[in-house]
């Protein structure tokens, strides 16, 4: 969900099959760890570029005019080989790409004929892997502070009136109101890097306005995507205005910034806020209010999405849910976070069972990824059960989501609670009820890793063609060429 696993996973693989074709691959990693950008040289003597990618690629620009294939990230990991042939076909016959436009880095990002569809989940994950950070560093100071402090430290007086460097309370408080700053920046911070996915750079004074906006009037996570939206829909149709060439180089900084903000503060303020500030409540209330078979079922359906995809679409919108509850905490929703975890962390743990119980099943690359898979598990990394669900999905995947409903339904059952978005065992003591949480997250991986083996069994060997790390196809016969990714 924070946009890490993939990234670094499809680089892996796209390196391993450059060395099987011979082929020198330099990778350039953009994921919510930021990146180092390539030599100039590099990028000038490759043959090709291949983007994986599910959010914009940053200074897409610099790979102007080279040949060029485009795909979603999950290809990068489940074809590299495909890529990596088609990257050399088009290099042979000279085929290249336009120098880059000025449209937003979305806009920019994808194929020619990509939907509204699949640019507006772009835009909305541009904006949530820009917000995790600040909800991780906020969220795990809150609870370090509720951890020393007990759960009336949220009483406790500013620590710049008061604070002695020997009281334990004090260091709490501490830790408290760092962490509240830290998640106050949530929904700006979500509007802001939303509207900048759209419309870039200009976008980003009208997003965090409309964002702040969203705060004051109560209308939370929904406001903040509902004003990042608005915000860049705005400033892209300012930017389609032809002006005469004597005031273009003061719009981006004066009259996109004025007129776009204005337009964001008259619709968030009178027009669309406080409809979606009533709506935000109805859901807050509807989460407060969560108990008994209600609460069971929403943590079935979560725990089915967290495992359905391992990191896709379905995946993070659960994710952006749950983190979306945590701007207005309150039981029902710190409830909903921790059963988002827990599901979410069974899917690699139960592939490494498989892999010891029943190695036979599996192939040695398996049992090698089998191994990484209990750590990545450990610590909320969904995506650590990929290579097992690209090499048999007709298996895995019906397996991972059995548990993943079953330790969604335990948890809420349960009534564990969680104020940290991520972390996996790691936060195990900021999580309430912390014995019945590790007992949902063992019945799920129990569950899905008997499934697998029994699926597996009675089929045979479920070795795909696309096992991680393994080219999934024969590149065929392009000439051997560097490539840059």
């Amino acid at each position: 969900p924070t946009g890490i696993a993939h990234t670094y996973m499809a680089a892996e693989a796209l390196e391993q099959a450059g060395q099987a074709e011979g082929v020198e691959i330099v990778v350039e990693p953009q994921g919510s760890a930021g990146f180092t950008r390539l030599d100039p040289a590099v990028i000038a003597a490759a043959d090709g570029v291949i983007f994986a990618h599910d959010v914009p690629v940053r200074e897409k620009e610099r790979f102007a005019g080279k040949p060029t294939v485009d795909v979603g990230v999950k290809a990068g990991i489940n074809r590299p080989a495909e890529l990596l042939a088609e990257v050399r076909d088009k290099a042979a016959r000279g085929e290249t790409t336009a120098p880059a436009g000025t449209g937003s880095p979305v806009e920019e990002a994808g194929g020619p004929g990509e939907g509204y569809g699949t640019k507006l989940r772009k835009w909305l994950m541009s904006g949530v892997s820009y917000m995790v950070p600040f909800v991780a560093a906020g969220g795990l100071l809150i609870a370090l502070g509720f951890a020393i402090g007990g759960y009336t430290i949220d009483k406790a007086p500013s620590v710049a009136e008061h604070f002695v460097w020997t009281d334990s309370t004090s260091w709490a408080a501490l830790l408290f109101q760092v962490g509240g700053l830290a998640f106050s920046f949530l929904v700006p911070v979500l509007a802001g890097y939303i509207a900048y996915g759209m419309a870039d750079r200009p976008g980003l004074v009208p997003g965090f306005v409309g964002g702040s906006i969203a705060l004051t009037i109560n209308a939370g996570f929904l406001g903040g995507l509902a004003a990042g939206l608005i915000a860049g829909g705005t400033v892209m149709a300012i930017q389609r205005v032809r002006v005469p060439a004597a005031l273009r180089g003061i719009m981006p900084v004066v009259v996109i910034p004025l007129i776009s903000s204005a337009i964001v503060g008259f619709l968030m303020f009178l027009v669309v806020g406080k409809p979606i500030a009533e709506l935000q409540k109805a859901l807050t209330d509807w989460l407060s209010g969560l108990s008994g078979a209600n609460a069971v079922i929403l943590g079935v359906v979560l725990g089915l999405m967290m495992c359905f995809d391992l990191g896709g679409p379905l995946n993070k919108v659960a994710y952006a849910f749950a983190v979306g509850g945590l701007a207005n905490p309150n039981d029902g929703s710190l409830k909903v976070m921790a059963a988002v975890m827990a599901a979410g962390m069974v899917p690699p743990l139960a592939m490494a069972l498989a892999t010891v119980v029943r190695g036979g099943l599996f192939n040695r690359t398996e049992r090698e990824n089998g191994k990484a898979a209990w750590v990545l598990g450990s610590s909320f990394i969904t995506e650590g059960a990929i290579p097992f669900a690209a090499a048999d999905p007709l298996r895995v995947i019906p397996s991972a989501m059995a548990g993943g409903a079953v330790t969604g339904a335990l948890s809420m059952l349960f009534e564990c609670t969680l104020r940290a978005p991520h972390g996996g065992i790691f936060v195990l003591p900021l999580i309430g009820n912390p014995v019945l949480y590790l007992i949902a997250i063992l019945a799920g991986t129990a569950v899905s890793a008997a499934l697998v083996i029994l699926l597996k069994g009675m089929g045979g060997r479920g070795d795909g063609k696309a096992v991680e790390g393994t080219p999934a196809t024969e590149s065929g016969t392009a000439p051997k060429v560097p490539a840059t990714v």
